[in-house]
């Protein structure tokens, strides 16, 4: 997209993988071993805020595993796990300033094998957009207001922004 004004370019703020393991502490290690396999970060684990009885799943029990990745390397991610879905993303899995997918099996990754000690596993996708200049208003001296049309990335940007830098169509159903 050619934007005259270099301030209302579209960038990724950030890439966040997270795979949901639910009580089985197995698939947690998995989980976490092959993030890091993925992204070469190590993962943070997600905790159950509430008990869940039915799903045995206690409060501040680890159910998942998740890594946030930004700057250079969250677009170099980005590339291969669009890659991994064929560069396809639905048109209700992007809404404003966001992305979201998911990847059902680990192994359309490139670059990643199976491992038998993980197992199969599938991972959700979210993909953050933000414009330049969005930091004045987050940090914390000398805080700015943004305007509201700055601060949102509307989804056909986000549309041409992946069309342009990741050559990802967008589908209207998965057949």
């Amino acid at each position: 997209m050619d934007h005259k004004n270099v301030m209302q370019e579209v960038i990724i703020s950030k890439v966040v993988i997270n795979i949901g393991t639910g009580s089985n502490d197995q698939m947690q290690l998995g989980a976490r071993k092959l993030i890091e396999t993925i992204t070469g970060r190590k993962p943070a684990d997600e905790l159950s805020r509430t008990r869940n009885p039915s799903f045995r799943i206690a409060k501040g029990q680890k159910i998942g595993a998740f890594v946030t990745v930004r700057g250079e390397d969250a677009k170099r991610l980005a590339k291969r796990l669009f890659d991994a879905v064929d560069n396809k993303v639905k048109l209700e899995s992007v809404t404003s300033n966001s992305l979201s997918f998911g990847i059902p099996e680990y192994i359309d990754i490139s670059g990643v094998k199976y491992d038998p000690s993980v197992g199969m596993l599938g991972m959700n996708v979210n993909v953050s957009f933000k414009r330049r200049g969005i930091r004045v208003a987050q940090k914390k001296i000398k805080r700015a207001k943004i305007p509201a049309r700055h601060r949102m990335v509307t989804r056909e940007e986000i549309l041409d922004y992946i069309k342009d830098e990741f050559n990802v169509k967008q589908i209207e159903q998965v057949s």
